[in-house]
């Protein structure tokens, strides 16, 4: 459950940001999370609240944005929703395709 290590920098990085702020309470992280990170966002949320309680971000909601994988035809300049392991443009059949989504795993704001 490689879910846990993730929510443990999670919250590193933001109890640095809440010093840098000067939070005293947290009310909710945003985060963004790539379809091909490989990571269950429900076992992300129960990991979170596991960690956050006893610290002060006790009671912070973590808001979940799941990014699906889509990809830019370098030909033709179509982007699209990549399914499986069909990388193919939709439009004119290339193949030469650049990723441009499902791949982050970002944390996007913090509201105390």
């Amino acid at each position: 459950m490689h879910e846990m290590s993730i929510t443990r920098s999670i919250v590193e990085t933001v109890e640095r940001e809440m010093d840098r702020a000067g939070l005293a309470r947290l009310d909710k992280v945003r985060i963004r999370v790539g379809e091909l990170t490989a990571v269950e966002p429900d076992v992300l949320r129960f990991c979170f609240e596991t960690s956050i309680k006893g610290t002060r971000l006790e009671g912070a909601a973590l808001d979940i944005e799941e990014v699906p994988l889509t990809g830019r035809c370098r030909a033709c300049g179509e982007s699209f929703r990549i399914t499986g392991f069909a990388s193919v443009c939709p439009k004119c059949k290339g193949t030469d395709i650049e990723r441009i989504g499902g791949t982050e795993l970002d944390i996007v704001s913090i509201e105390g």
